[in-house]
């Protein structure tokens, strides 16, 4: 599922009267980019896969599967100096769902299934390292180029991978040997049990690059984020991930001591395919293409806070899945 990481802040400072350029230099100060000291920053996700779509196109269903993903991220932070910080990233989780699929076992003939409910819990924890390798920053204009690197550790519950790849070969095991099938060909539904699972259960590298321009009033900012996921649970693999987003907005509120700004954002997401049994899955991995506002509000030199919705404008995955409506996110960030 789609990550928006609350370590990827807004650097936007513009220049109108002298009143307006302190208050906008002061918003740089609250998200966290100019100085040292704790931060803490409580985000939240909201996405709900309601979309049936088989290879990239949409599916009517009398009794679709689904699942409502609400993820909390709570992310404690220190910068060292104004160019070296970390933050842990400690994700929890909560997914409504439904979901219809055949069940096999040695004992009897395949099952069709419907399931509902909820599962939720800690997820996967990461801790990712922040530093400022260029900088430049006046009243009137500035930017600022990040790098970013961590781990991802396996906290959260994998499970259900282990029931995902027992159902895969005990699958394989009535077909005759050699014979070409892909590793979820037990799977008919368009939610699997790898969707609900809270962890992978694998150490995966996260890097990531963050520009953040600005020009008197207006700024610009691009995210660059990529996550190379290793074998976890039972042999299960996630897809590598990469995520692009970003686009300008301008200060649209300025006093000495808040700003408000609205910027337009674009985003580019595509997963890899998923590897089970040793070899990919062509029912796995997608591209999406989203666009939305994004609404960033400060108050002094020490709280931030942003608000937005991400509207899918093509999605093209592979197989029959759930695919996100929409995407919901926001959140507030101290720091001390």
């Amino acid at each position: 599922m789609k990550l928006v990481p609350a370590f990827f802040l807004l650097l936007a400072l513009p220049a109108a009267p002298a009143c307006e350029l302190c208050a906008i230099y002061s918003a740089a100060n609250a998200q966290g980019q100019s100085s040292g000291g704790f931060s803490f920053t409580v985000a939240e996700q909201y996405i709900p896969y309601r979309t049936s779509q088989f290879e990239g196109r949409e599916v009517e269903l009398a009794n679709p599967s689904y699942v409502d993903s609400s993820i909390s991220h709570l992310v404690p932070g220190y910068n060292f100096s104004p160019r070296f910080g970390v933050s842990l990233n400690i994700p929890l989780t909560y997914l409504n769902f439904q979901r219809s699929d055949l069940r096999y076992s040695l004992t009897a003939p395949p099952v069709f299934f419907t399931e509902k409910g909820t599962a939720s819990g800690l997820g996967d924890m990461a801790l990712i390292a922040r530093g400022t390798i260029f900088q430049y920053s006046t009243m009137q204009h500035g930017l600022v180029v990040n790098l970013l690197g961590g781990v991802k550790f396996p906290t959260g519950d994998s499970g259900r991978l282990k029931d995902e790849v027992a159902q895969a070969k005990l699958f394989q095991s009535f077909l005759p040997p050699g014979t070409p099938h892909d590793p979820l060909g037990h799977a008919v539904g368009s939610v699997h049990e790898y969707d609900l699972a809270l962890g992978s259960g694998s150490y995966d590298g996260i890097f990531g690059l963050t520009v953040n321009g600005r020009w008197s009033r207006w700024f610009a900012n691009g995210q660059f984020q990529y996550y190379l996921r290793t074998e976890g649970e039972a042999g299960f693999r996630y897809g590598d991930e990469l995520i692009i987003s970003g686009g300008p907005g301008a200060f649209v509120l300025l006093n000495p001591s808040s700003t408000l700004s609205l910027q337009a954002n674009a985003t580019y997401d595509t997963a890899a395919r998923d590897e089970l049994l040793g070899k990919p899955s062509d029912r796995t991995g997608m591209t999406a293409w989203y666009l939305g506002p994004l609404l960033s509000f400060t108050w002094g030199e020490h709280f931030s806070a942003n608000a937005g919705v991400d509207v899918p404008l093509r999605i093209a995955n592979h197989g029959f899945q759930s695919v996100p409506d929409y995407l919901l996110h926001g959140g507030f960030s101290w720091r001390f």
